[in-house]
Formats: structure tokens, sequence, C-alpha cells
């Protein structure tokens, strides 16, 4: 909900856009409310992401559209990236969403992010407001030979540019193969990006795109490099899903991985009621997709698990439940330390909640190196 085009890295599956343009309010939300009815009236949720940092009318839609309808079938939820790290995340949900439960595209929306490394070169930080920068930050903004890198996600933070550190200093690496999306409004000023953050995450694949119209707005300046790497495994996108821990709403009945229900706001889940990732449907797998390795840890057996109500969708297994044949947990048992299923890695993918399947829908028919 913003002007935020798609970057088209998710094939022909794209998340439905609406630029909030209009003279008044209630112009601006129109389509959006139209939308939403012609959705909850065929029976469908509707999940709606907005930037963090331009909420105002999107909130004030969301709002006009439960009301009207008197439904809390509509979940807005608050996303604090940048417009690229954005557009990429609402087409990868729009992808997602046939085979899971709206709760869970719901908690997917923070999810997703903590497995991208997203954020922009910037030749000054005095007009960035939306990452956290210091006095010293800014004031070096005034030296010529200074710029910096700024990262949205998983984490938010901003540091100087030095081509020694860059590698070492980054927060986060996506499971190899990885590739490389990046844009500015002026090409005439990347060649300070170019020959410091790819050597970093070496990117099998690098797509340059148009330039977001919100980026100047999200990063203070004109003079920037916005960029998101993100893995290429097939089953990057199933990981993530599998990642989620959530259990039924006790009001409404949906998946819930945090408080409040972001669809009626109730703040009690479902006593005893986990939640698992649903296997009843697949994703198809496109012919351009690389075809993911055998699985050397076979899953346990299918098997449902009690709803919150007749007639909800019967669920496979859990990623971290132990093989019903008696074969050996992968290195890691269970898990990490923190409960989460241990990543995939280039050569092992595990944890899986689509075993067999890539999730990804493949690679770019372009890209420039």
């Amino acid at each position: 909900m913003a002007d935020i085009p798609s970057t088209g890295h998710v094939g022909e599956v794209r998340a439905q856009r609406f630029a909030m343009r209009g003279e008044g309010i209630g112009e601006r939300s129109s389509a959006f409310v139209a939308f939403a009815r012609q959705q909850v009236d065929a029976g469908r949720k509707v999940v709606a992401l907005y930037p963090a940092w331009r909420s105002e009318d999107a909130e004030r839609a969301i709002n006009f559209a439960r009301g009207s309808m008197r439904t809390d079938h509509v979940a807005g939820i608050a996303v604090d990236l940048s417009p690229l790290a954005l557009s990429l995340i609402a087409d990868q949900l729009a992808y997602l969403a046939p085979y899971l439960p709206p709760g869970m595209v719901a908690a997917l929306c923070d999810e997703l992010p903590r497995h991208l490394l997203a954020g922009a070169w910037l030749k000054t930080v005095s007009g960035l407001s939306t990452i956290p920068t210091s006095m010293r930050q800014h004031m070096g903004s005034f030296a010529p030979s200074v710029s910096f890198l700024a990262y949205c996600a998983p984490t938010a933070r901003v540091g100087r540019l030095r081509p020694a550190d860059v590698s070492r200093t980054l927060p986060f690496r996506p499971v190899q193969p990885v590739q490389l999306l990046c844009s500015t409004p002026d090409p005439s000023i990347t060649g300070v990006f170019d020959d410091n953050l790819p050597q970093a995450i070496q990117p099998v694949a690098t797509r340059t795109l148009p330039a977001q119209p919100l980026g100047p707005v999200y990063w203070g300046t004109s003079r920037y490099v916005e960029f998101v790497a993100l893995s290429a495994h097939p089953q990057a996108l199933a990981y993530a899903a599998g990642a989620i821990r959530a259990s039924y709403c006790s009001w409404c009945g949906e998946p819930m991985s945090g408080r409040p229900c972001p669809f009626c706001s109730a703040d009690n889940p479902r006593t005893g009621a986990g939640v698992r990732t649903p296997q009843t449907s697949r994703p198809p797998v496109p012919e351009s997709a690389p075809r993911p390795q055998r699985h050397p840890f076979p899953g346990p057996a299918q098997g449902p698990v009690e709803g919150p109500s007749p007639g909800r969708r019967r669920a496979g297994p859990v990623p971290s439940d132990p093989p019903s044949d008696g074969t050996p947990l992968p290195p890691g048992g269970r898990g990490a330390a923190d409960g989460r299923p241990t990543p995939p890695t280039a050569d092992r993918p595990e944890g899986a909640p689509f075993t067999g399947r890539a999730l990804w829908p493949g690679t770019p028919r372009t890209y420039s190196r």
C-alpha cells in the first residue's frame, strides 16, 4: 500500500499494488477498499503490507475497509524496510499465499526480512531519518571522501564504508547461492558500490532494476545505490516458512506468531495448539527453477493436527520433528539453540516444509554482471 512497483524477481506472481494517490483520503483509499470488499465477499482474507515510515494513509484505508464491511478479515502489517526490500517481500508473500493460511502469511512479514541482506550505499546520511545515525556520522557526511553502508534488514544500522572491512562487517550472509538486486536513480555514482559490496557478498548473479519512486524519501538523498541480497536456494522460502512457531488464535482461529492477532487483535493464543506448516498443497515447480537435491534425511509421516474448528486445513510435519523411520537426525539435532531449525546449506538442504519441491520460482530471465 504505497508507490512501490514490483521488482519482477518472483516471475509473474506479483502482489496487488495500491499507490495511494489522489486529492483526499477517500480517493486514495477507494481502490483498496473496493479490492478488500471483493476478496472478503469471495471468502478470502486480506493481508495488507505498508511501509512503517509512510503509514498514515494506509492505516486509514485499512480502517475504512474493516469498518465499512464490519469484518476482521483485513489485516494491516507495517513493515520497516526500504522500498526495494519491501517490494520483494510483498511478491514473495504473494507467491506463498496460496499454500499457507492467512495467519502464516502475516507471520512471514516479520520472518522473511530475517533472511535478506538489504540496505544501500549512501554518499551522505545527513537526511536519513528512517535508520538511527550518530552525530559523528552526520558530521562525516561533509567530508568529500566518506561514504556509508546502511542496512535495514535483517538489522537496522549505519556504518562508514571502509573497503578493507566490508566483508568482515556484513551483518548477515544469505545462504548460497546468492543473488543481488540493486537500483539507483543516478547510474554514474555506482563505482564505489560496485568495487566493494558485490566482492564481499559474492553473488552468482546481479540484476539492476529501475529506481523505486520512494527511494529518495526513505534514504533522505538521491545519491544512493539500494540493494537486496537474497538466497536463490530452491528451499529458501520453505525454510523461512518452517522457521515460524505459531499458535492458533483463541478468538478467530488464525495462526499467530506474535501478539496481538493481526486480524482480530486478540492477545491470547489457544493453549497447546501449535501450528504446523501445511503440506496439503504444494507450489508448482517452474521449468526454469533449479531442481533441489534429494533430501538425505526423509521427514516423518504426514498426519493431521487438531485445529480450532472443523474444516480447517490438515497440516504436515514440523521440520524439527524426528524422522519416523529411525533415520538419524542431521548434524545439529532438532535445531539451533534458539529453537529455530538449522539453516539449509548449499550442499544439504534441510528443514523444508515442502520437502522435495522447489519453492523459489527460478532466477530472472536476464542478468547483468
